[in-house]
């Protein structure tokens, strides 16, 4: 009798799980998507080998080809950088890939973590952006509309002077004073006013011919973009200081963000990370290898470049600093406020050893 009660007992249990399983809502999945997006500078490596992938091959195979993407690249659609974000926010696009800097007009928070001069190497430089992560996060919701995915970065910013004389191989930082220097931010503009120049702000497209007309001397632009743009064919030198690192970021409209499920944010988000990762490790070594083509070489990208080479001297570092420090970093704390200042000094701040205050 025990043993059939048991059994009983065994079978209505049963039969009461499967009731309550058959109306238990299925387990959530992946929801599909066609993205519209806006990469960066098609002709650059961040696009070619990594943006452009992400949307076309990453995600879609991640997804069992849920997600999929019509992804162009500024050059392709004809958009300059400081259109990207104002288009995000009015849902003219569903992602994009901007910078920092080109984004800052509705917030100087975001230029906090590409203040000229004020970082000189890539590990701290990455530090100082996963300490300031959170603030960007917040300043892209609320200014624009958009969720954050990944912040990753370009080859660092460097002067490239048209000297017309390749004989010339001793340049310093105080000789640029009285140039005309292209320039795509406001905080690099405050350093080029601090070396005693004048700053032109130039689309990237529009160098070359700026460079060849005597509309600029000198510009400032990553080390590998200079090469991909054909600076190297109306630039003479290259002055090797770090000026910047054009922090860039993938951003998704918040009002998709939020009619998708956990399973599919949490997808995006984990593949966001590893190009996150992908991007930093690339962009270390290409790095040198722009210097490399723009110099002598070696180049396995192209004929080398055939600039000269100016290594700074203790003395141009020692300006760089003085200018990072009682420039860009004063000029910025002032316009961007007291609570603004405040959290970079708990994060940058503390990851640089600096302090910054009007």
């Amino acid at each position: 009798m025990q043993t059939r009660m048991k059994i009983l007992t065994s079978a209505l249990a049963l039969g009461m799980f499967g009731a309550v399983a058959a109306t238990m809502p299925a387990q959530a999945e992946v929801q599909k998507y066609n993205f519209e997006v806006v990469g960066t500078w098609g002709f650059l490596e961040n696009w070619k080998s990594y943006e452009s992938k992400f949307w076309n091959e990453q995600l879609p195979k991640a997804s069992g080809g849920k997600l999929t993407a019509n992804a162009k690249p500024y050059t392709e659609l004809g958009i300059k950088g400081y259109e990207v974000m104002s288009g995000l926010k009015k849902g003219a696009f569903d992602a994009v890939h901007a910078l920092t800097s080109y984004s800052a007009k509705a917030s100087p928070e975001l230029e906090g973590i590409d203040l000229a001069g004020v970082i000189q190497d890539f590990p701290t430089y990455r530090k100082a952006v996963n300490a300031y992560r959170p603030i960007i996060e917040r300043e892209l919701a609320d200014k624009y509309n958009s969720k954050l995915i990944n912040i990753y970065t370009f080859p660092s910013q460097q002067l490239w002077c048209n000297l017309k004389d390749k004989s010339i191989k001793n340049v310093a930082l105080t000789d640029m004073a009285g140039k005309k220097i292209r320039t795509y931010s406001r905080t690099l503009g405050d350093f080029i006013e601090g070396m005693n120049a004048s700053a032109v702000t130039i689309a990237f497209a529009e160098v070359v011919p700026a460079l060849q007309k005597g509309v600029a001397d000198c510009g400032i632009t990553g080390t590998m973009p200079a090469y991909n743009a054909k600076w190297w064919q109306v630039v003479t030198h290259n002055i090797r200081v770090r000026v910047g690192y054009a922090a860039t970021f993938t951003a998704i409209n918040m009002d998709i963000w939020n009619d998708f499920n956990k399973e599919t944010q949490d997808l995006i988000m984990s593949e966001g990370k590893k190009l996150e990762d992908e991007l930093w490790a690339f962009e270390s070594s290409l790095d040198q290898a722009g210097m490399d083509c723009n110099a002598s070489g070696p180049c396995t990208y192209g004929e080398p470049g055939g600039m000269i080479p100016i290594t700074p001297s203790a003395k141009d570092q020692a300006m760089l600093k003085d200018i990072a420090e009682n420039v860009v970093l004063k000029r910025w704390a002032k316009r961007c406020g007291k609570t603004c200042t405040e959290e970079w000094n708990a994060t940058v701040g503390k990851v640089v050893g600096l302090t910054a205050s009007e």
